[in-house]
Protein backbone atom coordinates (compact mmCIF):
# COMPACT_ATOMS: atom_id res chain seq x y z
CA UNK A 1 0.00 0.00 0.00
CA UNK A 2 0.98 3.65 -0.61
CA UNK A 3 2.24 5.49 2.52
CA UNK A 4 2.24 9.36 3.05
CA UNK A 5 3.14 11.41 6.35
CA UNK A 6 0.08 12.87 8.55
CA UNK A 7 -0.13 15.68 11.09
CA UNK A 8 -0.46 14.34 13.85
CA UNK A 9 -0.39 17.62 16.05
CA UNK A 10 0.17 21.08 15.02
CA UNK A 11 3.10 21.90 17.02
CA UNK A 12 3.75 25.03 19.15
CA UNK A 13 6.86 26.83 18.01
CA UNK A 14 9.86 24.92 16.66
CA UNK A 15 8.10 21.18 15.45
CA UNK A 16 9.01 18.19 16.54
CA UNK A 17 9.09 14.20 15.14
CA UNK A 18 6.04 13.99 17.49
CA UNK A 19 4.20 16.42 14.88
CA UNK A 20 3.92 14.10 12.08
CA UNK A 21 2.96 10.08 11.56
CA UNK A 22 3.97 8.10 8.51
CA UNK A 23 0.84 5.72 7.82
CA UNK A 24 -0.64 3.50 4.83
CA UNK A 25 -3.44 5.18 2.61
CA UNK A 26 -5.79 3.93 0.18
CA UNK A 27 -5.37 5.07 -3.52
CA UNK A 28 -8.62 6.02 -4.87
CA UNK A 29 -9.43 3.89 -8.60
CA UNK A 30 -8.22 5.72 -11.59
CA UNK A 31 -11.20 7.57 -12.86
CA UNK A 32 -11.26 9.41 -15.89
CA UNK A 33 -8.88 11.84 -16.57
CA UNK A 34 -6.39 10.62 -13.72
CA UNK A 35 -3.00 9.29 -13.69
CA UNK A 36 -0.93 6.86 -10.93
CA UNK A 37 2.22 8.56 -9.90
CA UNK A 38 5.21 6.97 -7.78
CA UNK A 39 7.00 9.78 -6.61
CA UNK A 40 10.90 9.97 -7.12
CA UNK A 41 11.97 13.29 -5.72
CA UNK A 42 10.17 15.15 -3.21
CA UNK A 43 10.38 19.08 -2.32
CA UNK A 44 10.88 20.26 1.39
CA UNK A 45 10.60 23.91 1.96
CA UNK A 46 10.23 26.55 4.55
CA UNK A 47 6.44 28.02 3.94
CA UNK A 48 5.37 23.88 4.45
CA UNK A 49 5.50 25.41 8.40
CA UNK A 50 3.46 27.81 8.03
CA UNK A 51 0.87 25.41 6.78
CA UNK A 52 1.19 23.37 10.13
CA UNK A 53 -0.87 26.28 11.63
CA UNK A 54 -4.63 26.78 11.76
CA UNK A 55 -4.20 29.77 10.14
CA UNK A 56 -5.88 31.57 6.86
CA UNK A 57 -2.95 31.86 4.06
CA UNK A 58 -1.94 31.71 0.28
CA UNK A 59 -1.79 28.18 1.19
CA UNK A 60 -4.48 25.87 2.59
CA UNK A 61 -3.66 24.46 6.24
CA UNK A 62 -2.38 20.56 6.67
CA UNK A 63 -5.33 18.76 8.83
CA UNK A 64 -4.40 17.12 11.65
CA UNK A 65 -4.91 13.48 10.70
CA UNK A 66 -4.56 14.28 7.17
CA UNK A 67 -1.69 13.35 4.82
CA UNK A 68 0.22 16.35 4.18
CA UNK A 69 1.90 17.59 0.44
CA UNK A 70 3.80 19.46 -1.38
CA UNK A 71 5.88 19.59 -4.89
CA UNK A 72 6.97 16.23 -5.97
CA UNK A 73 8.37 14.63 -8.96
CA UNK A 74 7.17 11.22 -9.92
CA UNK A 75 6.89 8.87 -13.00
CA UNK A 76 3.19 7.96 -13.95
CA UNK A 77 2.77 4.03 -13.55
CA UNK A 78 -0.76 3.97 -14.90
CA UNK A 79 -2.85 6.49 -17.16
CA UNK A 80 -6.46 6.73 -17.56
CA UNK A 81 -5.86 10.88 -19.52
CA UNK A 82 -5.11 11.87 -22.82
CA UNK A 83 -1.78 12.78 -23.61
CA UNK A 84 0.29 10.89 -20.68
CA UNK A 85 1.67 7.62 -20.41
CA UNK A 86 3.51 4.91 -18.44
CA UNK A 87 7.27 6.12 -17.56
CA UNK A 88 6.11 10.11 -18.39
CA UNK A 89 7.70 11.88 -15.42
CA UNK A 90 5.38 15.08 -14.44
CA UNK A 91 5.37 17.15 -11.30
CA UNK A 92 2.45 17.63 -9.30
CA UNK A 93 1.54 18.59 -5.52
CA UNK A 94 0.84 15.26 -4.08
CA UNK A 95 3.79 15.12 -2.10
CA UNK A 96 5.19 13.59 1.21
CA UNK A 97 4.42 9.98 0.07
CA UNK A 98 5.72 7.37 -2.26
CA UNK A 99 2.60 7.00 -4.49
CA UNK A 100 -0.14 9.50 -5.65
CA UNK A 101 -3.36 9.18 -8.06
CA UNK A 102 -3.67 12.95 -9.22
CA UNK A 103 -5.38 14.30 -12.07
CA UNK A 104 -3.88 14.72 -15.60
CA UNK A 105 -5.16 18.75 -14.81
CA UNK A 106 -2.75 19.40 -11.80
CA UNK A 107 0.09 17.56 -13.27
CA UNK A 108 2.57 19.17 -15.86
CA UNK A 109 4.81 16.68 -17.62
CA UNK A 110 8.52 17.96 -17.69
CA UNK A 111 10.12 19.74 -20.23
CA UNK A 112 12.71 18.52 -22.15
CA UNK A 113 15.34 20.60 -21.09
CA UNK A 114 17.82 17.96 -20.87
CA UNK A 115 18.15 18.30 -16.95
CA UNK A 116 17.85 16.42 -14.59
CA UNK A 117 14.44 15.74 -12.83
CA UNK A 118 15.39 16.88 -9.71
CA UNK A 119 16.26 20.26 -11.12
CA UNK A 120 12.64 21.15 -11.82
CA UNK A 121 12.02 20.85 -8.10
CA UNK A 122 14.77 23.65 -8.13
CA UNK A 123 16.81 26.06 -10.23
CA UNK A 124 14.22 25.08 -13.20
CA UNK A 125 11.26 25.11 -10.66
CA UNK A 126 9.30 26.94 -7.97
CA UNK A 127 12.70 27.94 -6.48
CA UNK A 128 14.33 29.48 -9.54
CA UNK A 129 10.81 31.34 -10.54
CA UNK A 130 10.58 32.41 -7.17
CA UNK A 131 14.41 34.09 -6.84
CA UNK A 132 13.84 35.30 -10.64
CA UNK A 133 10.61 36.89 -10.40
CA UNK A 134 11.81 38.40 -6.67
CA UNK A 135 14.48 39.76 -7.79
CA UNK A 136 13.49 41.28 -11.45
CA UNK A 137 9.79 41.91 -11.06
CA UNK A 138 9.30 42.71 -7.56
CA UNK A 139 12.49 44.35 -6.37
CA UNK A 140 12.91 45.81 -10.29
CA UNK A 141 16.29 44.75 -9.89
CA UNK A 142 18.65 46.15 -12.91
CA UNK A 143 22.24 46.22 -13.77
CA UNK A 144 24.16 48.00 -11.92
CA UNK A 145 22.46 47.58 -8.69
CA UNK A 146 24.37 46.48 -5.53
CA UNK A 147 21.90 43.39 -4.07
CA UNK A 148 21.56 42.15 -0.72
CA UNK A 149 20.78 38.38 -0.68
CA UNK A 150 19.94 36.89 2.62
CA UNK A 151 20.05 33.16 3.40
CA UNK A 152 21.86 33.21 0.29
CA UNK A 153 23.07 29.54 0.36
CA UNK A 154 19.99 28.14 0.62
CA UNK A 155 17.57 27.24 -2.02
CA UNK A 156 15.89 30.36 -3.46
CA UNK A 157 18.73 32.24 -2.08
CA UNK A 158 21.41 31.34 -4.28
CA UNK A 159 19.54 31.07 -6.78
CA UNK A 160 19.17 34.79 -6.48
CA UNK A 161 22.50 35.22 -6.28
CA UNK A 162 23.62 34.06 -9.86
CA UNK A 163 20.49 35.43 -11.17
CA UNK A 164 21.63 38.82 -10.40
CA UNK A 165 25.29 38.27 -11.32
CA UNK A 166 23.95 37.05 -14.79
CA UNK A 167 21.80 40.52 -14.82
CA UNK A 168 25.11 42.49 -14.43
CA UNK A 169 24.59 43.63 -10.78
CA UNK A 170 26.92 43.75 -7.51
CA UNK A 171 25.82 41.03 -4.81
CA UNK A 172 26.12 40.87 -1.12
CA UNK A 173 25.00 37.47 0.09
CA UNK A 174 24.64 36.37 3.65
CA UNK A 175 25.21 32.99 4.95
CA UNK A 176 25.72 31.34 8.49
CA UNK A 177 28.95 29.48 9.07
CA UNK A 178 32.36 29.39 7.04
CA UNK A 179 31.05 26.56 4.44
CA UNK A 180 27.89 28.24 3.72
CA UNK A 181 30.21 31.57 3.25
CA UNK A 182 32.85 29.48 0.56
CA UNK A 183 29.52 28.03 -1.44
CA UNK A 184 27.95 32.18 -1.60
CA UNK A 185 31.45 32.96 -2.77
CA UNK A 186 31.76 30.34 -5.67
CA UNK A 187 28.32 31.46 -6.88
CA UNK A 188 30.23 34.53 -7.99
CA UNK A 189 28.96 36.68 -5.08
CA UNK A 190 30.90 39.96 -4.58
CA UNK A 191 30.57 39.86 -1.07
CA UNK A 192 29.98 37.23 1.44
CA UNK A 193 28.78 38.14 5.23
CA UNK A 194 29.04 35.74 7.76
CA UNK A 195 26.22 36.42 10.66
CA UNK A 196 27.33 34.03 13.01
CA UNK A 197 30.52 35.47 13.15
CA UNK A 198 29.26 38.97 14.32
CA UNK A 199 26.11 41.12 13.58
CA UNK A 200 24.69 40.85 10.54
CA UNK A 201 24.45 44.84 10.63
CA UNK A 202 28.37 45.48 11.35
CA UNK A 203 29.05 42.98 8.65
CA UNK A 204 26.66 44.17 5.88
CA UNK A 205 27.88 47.95 6.72
CA UNK A 206 31.50 46.73 5.86
CA UNK A 207 30.62 44.72 2.42
CA UNK A 208 28.14 47.65 1.76
CA UNK A 209 30.35 50.89 2.54
CA UNK A 210 27.92 52.98 -0.18
CA UNK A 211 24.40 51.11 1.23
CA UNK A 212 22.48 48.86 -0.80
CA UNK A 213 19.75 49.14 -3.85
CA UNK A 214 17.97 46.04 -3.80
CA UNK A 215 17.37 43.78 -0.83
CA UNK A 216 16.01 39.91 -1.18
CA UNK A 217 14.84 38.93 2.19
CA UNK A 218 14.37 35.26 2.81
CA UNK A 219 15.31 35.82 6.63
CA UNK A 220 13.58 38.83 8.16
CA UNK A 221 14.44 39.63 11.92
CA UNK A 222 17.92 41.36 12.13
CA UNK A 223 18.79 40.71 8.84
CA UNK A 224 15.66 42.99 7.54
CA UNK A 225 16.68 45.70 9.94
CA UNK A 226 19.82 45.58 8.43
CA UNK A 227 18.75 46.21 4.61
CA UNK A 228 16.57 49.52 5.96
CA UNK A 229 19.52 50.54 7.93
CA UNK A 230 21.58 50.17 4.37
CA UNK A 231 19.02 51.05 2.01
CA UNK A 232 20.17 53.83 -0.12
CA UNK A 233 17.33 56.25 -1.91
CA UNK A 234 14.87 54.54 -3.81
CA UNK A 235 15.83 51.23 -2.66
CA UNK A 236 13.89 48.26 -3.21
CA UNK A 237 12.73 45.27 -1.16
CA UNK A 238 11.52 42.11 -2.29
CA UNK A 239 10.15 40.17 0.87
CA UNK A 240 10.09 36.47 0.18
CA UNK A 241 10.31 34.75 3.31
CA UNK A 242 10.85 35.42 7.19
CA UNK A 243 12.29 32.03 8.13
CA UNK A 244 13.86 33.97 11.09
CA UNK A 245 10.06 34.11 12.46
CA UNK A 246 8.48 31.08 11.26
CA UNK A 247 8.84 29.13 15.14
CA UNK A 248 8.32 32.13 16.92
CA UNK A 249 5.21 34.05 18.74
CA UNK A 250 7.18 37.28 18.76
CA UNK A 251 6.84 39.61 15.71
CA UNK A 252 9.87 40.87 13.33
CA UNK A 253 11.55 43.71 15.18
CA UNK A 254 11.89 46.96 12.63
CA UNK A 255 14.19 49.49 14.53
CA UNK A 256 14.89 51.49 11.32
CA UNK A 257 11.50 50.89 9.69
CA UNK A 258 10.90 54.63 9.53
CA UNK A 259 13.99 54.48 7.14
CA UNK A 260 10.92 53.74 4.59
CA UNK A 261 10.26 57.12 4.35
CA UNK A 262 13.31 59.26 4.29
CA UNK A 263 15.18 56.65 1.78
CA UNK A 264 11.63 56.20 -0.26
CA UNK A 265 12.18 52.48 -0.06
CA UNK A 266 9.73 50.26 -1.90
CA UNK A 267 8.83 46.98 -0.04
CA UNK A 268 7.19 44.45 -1.82
CA UNK A 269 5.71 41.05 -0.67
CA UNK A 270 4.85 38.56 -3.08
CA UNK A 271 3.63 34.94 -3.76
CA UNK A 272 5.33 32.72 -6.70
CA UNK A 273 2.11 31.40 -8.34
CA UNK A 274 1.68 35.04 -9.39
CA UNK A 275 4.11 34.40 -12.05
CA UNK A 276 3.28 30.80 -13.15
CA UNK A 277 1.49 32.19 -16.30
CA UNK A 278 5.06 33.69 -17.10
CA UNK A 279 6.86 29.97 -16.99
CA UNK A 280 8.16 30.79 -20.77
CA UNK A 281 9.80 33.85 -19.87
CA UNK A 282 11.43 32.14 -17.08
CA UNK A 283 12.77 29.52 -18.96
CA UNK A 284 13.87 31.27 -21.79
CA UNK A 285 16.75 32.82 -19.56
CA UNK A 286 16.84 30.40 -16.65
CA UNK A 287 17.63 26.83 -18.85
CA UNK A 288 20.12 28.46 -21.21
CA UNK A 289 21.98 29.54 -17.99
CA UNK A 290 21.57 26.06 -16.27
CA UNK A 291 22.66 24.80 -19.20
CA UNK A 292 26.03 26.58 -19.86
CA UNK A 293 26.47 26.80 -16.02
CA UNK A 294 25.94 30.25 -15.37
CA UNK A 295 23.55 29.23 -13.05
CA UNK A 296 24.60 26.62 -11.31
CA UNK A 297 22.47 24.01 -8.78
CA UNK A 298 23.02 22.38 -5.69
CA UNK A 299 20.85 20.32 -3.56
CA UNK A 300 21.07 18.34 -0.40
CA UNK A 301 19.22 15.00 -0.43
CA UNK A 302 17.68 12.83 1.80
CA UNK A 303 17.08 9.51 1.07
CA UNK A 304 14.23 7.60 1.97
CA UNK A 305 10.51 8.34 2.83
CA UNK A 306 10.54 7.75 6.60
CA UNK A 307 13.18 10.84 6.83
CA UNK A 308 10.93 13.34 5.44
CA UNK A 309 10.05 14.99 8.80
CA UNK A 310 13.68 15.08 9.49
CA UNK A 311 14.82 16.64 6.29
CA UNK A 312 12.15 19.35 7.00
CA UNK A 313 13.24 20.11 10.46
CA UNK A 314 16.70 19.87 8.91
CA UNK A 315 15.73 23.43 7.38
CA UNK A 316 14.91 25.34 10.24
CA UNK A 317 18.50 24.67 12.00
CA UNK A 318 20.50 25.27 9.04
CA UNK A 319 21.46 21.71 7.92
CA UNK A 320 20.74 22.40 3.81
CA UNK A 321 23.30 24.05 1.49
CA UNK A 322 20.69 24.49 -1.68
CA UNK A 323 17.50 23.00 -1.93
CA UNK A 324 16.69 20.58 0.35
CA UNK A 325 15.31 17.11 -1.42
CA UNK A 326 14.38 14.11 -0.29
CA UNK A 327 14.77 10.91 -2.49
CA UNK A 328 12.91 8.18 -3.02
Amino acid sequence: MARAWHLKSRPNGMPTADNFELKQIELPSLGEGMVRVRNRWLSVDPYMRGRMNDVKSYVPSFQVGEPMDGGAIGEVVESNAEGFAPGDLVQHMSGWRDEAVVSARTAQKLPDLGAPPERFLGVLGVTGITAYFGLLDAAQAKEGDIVFVSAAAGAVGSVAVQVAKAKGMTVIGSAGGADKCAFVRSLGADQVVDYKAGPILKGLAAAAPDGIDVYFDNVGGDHLDAALALARNNARFAICGMIEGYNSGQPTNLRFIMRVIAARIMMKGFIVFDYFPRMAEFYSDMAPWVASGAVKSRETVVDGLENMPDAFLGLFKGENIGKMLVRL
